[in-house]
Parts: C-alpha cells; structure tokens; sequence
C-alpha cells in the first residue's frame, strides 16, 4: 500500500492525464467479448444454426454488418491501445523527471557525512537503473495487471451469461494457478533484493575503478582491477540467473494450468454441444474468449517477478526520497551581508562514527588575521576547518562567525563568505576559465586572469593550446598536480571571500612559485582571514599565529618565533625542513 501511496504522490501534475489511461485501459478490455459474440451470431445464424442457409440468403445485409462490425471493434479496440500507451508513456516519464530532479536536488542538499556513508556507484543506481524501474512500473506492469484483471473478469461475466456450468469447470483451475504464483513471489522477492545490492557493488566498482585510472596504470594493477570487476561481475550474473531459475522452476506449472483452460473447454465444452446445453456459436465464443482467461493466468508470473524487481528498486529510492540531512541548508531568501571575518572557536570537540577527532578546543581569528595550522597526519587539522562552513556540526561546544554560533547563520550565506580550496582538488569537465570563475559565472575574463595571476597559474595557463578556453579533462586530468592546486587557489580567491580556507593547496609546487602565491595572499586587494593548513615551515613562517594540532588537541600556539622558541613539534619540523636534522639535534633540542 504505501508503494501505491508513494506513486500517487509522484503522480501530481498527471493524476488525470493516469486516471484517464486507467479508464480507457478498461473500456478497451471490456471491448474484447464484443467480437466473440458477434463470431457467436455470425455462427449460429449464418453456419450451424437451423436455418443458417435461409438466413444467408435473406439476411445477407446482416451478415455483412456484423462483419464490418468485428473489424470497427477491432480498429476502435487497436486505436483504444494506442491512445492508451501514448497516456501511460506521457505520465510515466513526466514522473520519472520530477522524482529524478527531485533525488538530485535531495542527494545535492545531503550533509557530508550522508556521503561518507553513501557509495557514489549505489546513488548512480539508484538515479538511473532503479528509477526506470519505477517508469516500467507506471507504463507497463500497471497497466498489464488493470488490463489483465478486466479482461479476465469480462471474459468470465460473458461465460456465465452463455452457461454457469462450463464457466465454473474453467475456474477450477484458477485456485492452483494463484497459489504457485503466491509460493513463485514469497520465493523470489529477497533474491531481487539482492541482485539489487549486487547491482549496486558492479556499479561502485565500476565508477572507482574509472575515477582512479591514473593510480591504477601506475601500479599497473590493470590485471588485478579486471579480475575485481570480473568477481564482481560473475557474482551479479550468478544472482540474475538464479532469479531466473526461480522463474523457470514455476513457468512449467503456471504453463500448463494455463493451456488447461483449453483442454477443459474441449472435454466439458464438447459434452454440453453434444448435448445441446450450448449451441456451436456459443462453443465458438468460447474458444475466442478462453484466451481471456489463460492469458491472464500467464501473465501472473511475468507480472510478480516484475513487481518483486519493482520493490527491491523503489525501496532503494526511497533511502534517498526521505533522507534527512542532519545540517539543512534551507537557501532561504535573505540579504546577503559579508562578514568581518571574526573565527571563535569555543571548547570544540568533534566525533566521527563515535571517534573522537577534536578534544576541547579553543581559539580565535581577528578579522584580517592569517592562521597557520600545522600536525601530523590524522591529528584533526582538516576536520577543524571543516567545521568553519558546517560541512559538519560540532558535537560539542560552538563554532562563532562575527560571534553567531554558525548553526544560527543561513547555510548560503555562511559559505558564500567563504573561499575553500581543498585537499583532494578537483576541477570540473569544464574550460579553465569555468573552473577559475565557478563560484561566479558572470566574472569578467580580466578578473579571471586577476585571480589566475595571484595564484602564479596565468603563465602556464597562456602556454596551453586554448588558453583559459582550455578544456581540463575530468578532475583535471591532463595537468599536473601543483597546476591543478593553482587553479583550485585562483578558483577560492576570484569569489573575494572574507573567509578564506587553504587546505595544503601549495604542496605540489616549487618553491618559487609558493612564494609568489604567499606574496599574493599577502598583498590581497580585499579584506580576508586565512586559515592555511601546511606542512611546509616556509607556508608558515608568516602568519600571525601557528596551531599546532596532536590527537585532536592544540597543544602549540603562537608566531613562528615564539614556537621556535618552545622547542617542540613545530621547532622539530622547522630543524628537519632547513638543516636535515632530526630529533637528536643538540643537547639543547628536544628528545
């Protein structure tokens, strides 16, 4: 019920335009005794009656229309089906964009940890594969079961007008025929369940395996990748056909009750004309008709294991359909103000899949500030920042923005004053003006150059076949590591944000050029608070204060002086970056 529930939403706009379908689906059913009992006067009165040769001669005229009556009934009946198909494709696949659209729009407005949790080749299943599914659902398996359903209950109201008895022996058949159908769909709906899942692994290998190309032809680890999706592959196929088995284990039961119509319809049939129960035209109108109730019966199995497809599909959209994110961004109409650029951080702490990343933390950023942080891997320093825009909560304690906890801001307007270049970079199938200027489409090409220049990318941007009309391959490929970071930085920076977030963006290029995107960030032409997350002292060196993050605590704070000062983590790191030595410097260094 609550699947029928959920198609009748998604049917708003086209409820009528469906309705209409459905109704038309019946009347063109209930259509289908019409020519068995024209065929039922032609025979009786015109070939077995008792006065069949007197009526051809002098009812001829009657003969001839109720012959050009089976052909209209046949046009109009073909024409019905057409009209009818036409109906249920417009409808289905004007659904099939709104649910679409909608699951896009929904898997756009996801928090970060629903992608954590979510694989990318599962949600692209879900967008394509299962939600045709759900089309075949409204066009086909719908409108087969209504027109079925009619043409069976038509078939048997016409055989129990003709004579009750006959009709009751076809019937017995049909109670055997439900139960295998029932034990056929018990038996086969979590084998769909998982050919879906399966599906979905297939899918994720896939999409994986193409993203990380580059690392897989570096390892050449293309045999091993082959083989994976080879296993992966093997085991779907193994699932789709053992779904089919099940079919094929009850086809021959579901056949052979259905061809049973026909057999009882010789045997008792044959008996009540010998014995003058029934009339040759009514015997006739049951041999056209008898199909009305064996191909239903037929249809039953094609009809479950294509519901039980149905199911296994619609259940996966809807894990998306009424996903909540834990961090909404409402995009509500506000005006939108740019910030001073004041960072508080108050006794943050922050857990992952009940881990703890951040512990107690506390600092703040003035307007205008540059902050460096630096740790070792996995001591929290991209989560921290990660927090700034709410790509995740705090699980305890407040992230303040100009002194508003920024759970209290408009998501849209909190990150659009913020610029982030991350980590992992990726740039858009798109020119590398597209890439630069993404966060404002209408930026003026000189402005586009402004940024690229700041970011020490516009000489080797200029030194490529298009120029800034360049198309970069997916994620970038076809640049080098420290070409695609300048693009990210150029990218952060053309939205002049008040807030801007580096996270490692210089650590695959020289450093010439980092000094130049220093310099640059430096002498910006607009207000902004830096937060750079760098391993290199030389990114450091000149901010206004350094963090130090260990095992989610800041466990050193100050300028480049003061923390050489300490002779701890970050003295360590400036020794091994500039004089090669490690931690037995001196007497005097740290053990």
């Amino acid at each position: 019920m609550f699947q029928l529930k959920w198609l009748w939403h998604n049917l708003r706009g086209d409820r009528a335009r469906y309705i209409i379908a459905l109704c038309l689906s019946v009347v063109g059913c209930s259509l289908t005794i019409i020519n068995p009992y024209l065929g039922q006067r032609i025979v009786d009165t015109f070939l077995a009656g008792p006065d069949a040769a007197h009526n051809l001669s002098d009812k001829r005229s009657l003969l001839i229309g109720l012959c050009i009556g089976m052909v209209g009934f046949s046009l109009l009946r073909t024409s019905l089906a057409y009209f009818t198909t036409m109906l249920y494709e417009r409808s289905s696949q004007n659904m099939l964009y709104r649910v679409r659209i909608f699951l896009y729009n929904k898997i756009q407005g996801q928090d970060m940890n629903y992608y954590d949790h979510n694989r990318t080749g599962d949600l692209m299943t879900k967008m394509t594969g299962d939600l045709d599914m759900v089309r075949h659902t409204m066009a086909w398996i719908i409108k087969t079961i209504i027109e079925s359903l009619t043409i069976f209950v038509a078939a048997v109201i016409y055989f129990f007008y003709i004579d009750v008895e006959l009709t009751l022996w076809l019937l017995l058949l049909s109670p055997p025929i439900f139960i295998v159908a029932f034990l056929f769909a018990k038996r086969v709906r979590p084998m769909y369940t998982d050919l879906r899942e399966r599906l979905s692994q297939l899918n994720t290998i896939t999409q994986e395996n193409i993203a990380g190309n580059r690392v897989v032809k570096a390892f050449a680890r293309e045999p091993y990748e082959v083989q994976k999706f080879h296993d992966k592959n093997v085991n779907f196929s193994k699932a789709n056909k053992a779904a089919a088995m099940v079919w094929l284990d009850y086809f021959p039961y579901l056949e052979t009750l259905a061809q049973g119509f026909t057999v009882v319809l010789l045997l008792a049939g044959g008996l009540l004309v010998m014995d003058a129960r029934i009339t040759f035209g009514e015997f006739s109108a049951f041999s056209a008709l008898v199909w009305g109730l064996s191909n239903p019966m037929r249809n039953i199995g094609i009809i479950i294991n294509d519901i039980q497809r149905f199911f296994a599909s619609l259940n996966k959209i809807v894990d998306v359909y009424y996903a909540h994110p834990d961090i909404v961004n409402g995009h509500n109409a506000v005006v939108k103000r740019r910030y001073k650029g004041r960072i508080q951080f108050e006794n943050v702490s922050f857990k992952y899949d009940n881990a703890t990343v951040l512990k107690n933390i506390s600092f703040t950023v003035e307007p205008g500030e540059t902050i460096a942080i630096m740790g070792a891997t996995g001591s929290g320093k991209t989560t921290l920042i990660n927090l700034i825009p709410r790509f995740y909560d705090v699980t305890e304690g407040r992230v303040l923005v100009d002194g508003t906890d920024v759970r209290k801001l408009e998501l849209d307007e909190l990150r659009g004053n913020i610029g982030v270049a991350t980590q992992d970079v990726l740039l858009f199938s798109d020119t590398i003006d597209g890439n630069i200027a993404y966060g404002d489409p209408d930026m003026p090409e000189e402005d586009v150059q402004k940024f690229a220049k700041l970011a020490a990318a516009h000489d080797f941007i200029t030194k490529m076949p298009d120029g800034y009309d360049t198309i970069v391959g997916e994620r970038g490929v076809g640049l080098s590591g420290g070409q695609k970071q300048r693009i990210a930085l150029a990218r952060a920076m053309a939205v002049q944000p008040p807030i801007l977030i580096l996270d490692d963006t210089t650590s695959a290029v020289d450093l010439e050029t980092e000094e130049h995107i220093q310099r640059s960030l430096r002498e910006l032409d607009f207000a902004c608070t830096k937060i750079i997350i760098a391993q290199r002292v030389s990114t450091t060196a000149e901010a206004d204060r350094i963090l130090i993050l260990d095992n989610g605590r800041v466990v050193e704070d100050g300028t480049h002086a003061e923390l050489l000062a300490k002779r701890g983590y970050y003295y360590e790191v400036f020794m091994l970056q500039n004089e090669g030595i490690g931690r037995q410097v001196t007497a005097n260094g740290p053990k």
